[in-house]
């Protein structure tokens, strides 16, 4: 899924979520595809970068592929800001998306999320 489509999808998932008071795409960051979440009275800034496929071409998105939902973990608001939108991520059992990778889980000590689709693709979601 391109950064731009991905961000859009968050934007969609997170307005729902029940923890979440304020998301929104914020103007004139210096990041990329921003989205800025004010989640548990705190203020996040997400950077959403993207991988194509192997052997896709520049600049076309690659066809979605459908299978079963990645597996993940629920965290609660207080844990790393990653591990909970990787349940966030996770709870909406998209059968496009294969596994989620959380950063802080493998000792990264930056927040993030690498999102790998069936497709090949992957998306790369980070605490800016």
């Amino acid at each position: 899924m391109q950064p731009l489509d991905y961000r859009d999808h968050l934007l969609d998932v997170l307005k729902n979520s029940p923890d979440v008071q304020r998301v929104q795409v914020p103007e004139g960051t210096p990041y990329p595809y921003p989205l800025a979440v004010t989640v548990a009275g705190r203020d996040q800034l997400w950077q959403i970068m993207g991988q194509s496929a192997d052997g896709a071409q520049k600049g076309k998105p690659t066809a979605p592929v459908h299978g079963d939902p990645a597996a993940w973990t629920t965290a609660p608001v207080t844990a790393a800001p990653d591990a909970w939108l990787g349940g966030v991520v996770g709870a909406t059992e998209a059968t496009d998306t294969r596994k989620i990778d959380v950063w802080t889980a493998r000792g990264k000590q930056n927040p993030g999320l690498t999102v790998f689709f069936h497709n090949g693709e992957k998306a790369f979601v980070r605490l800016a």
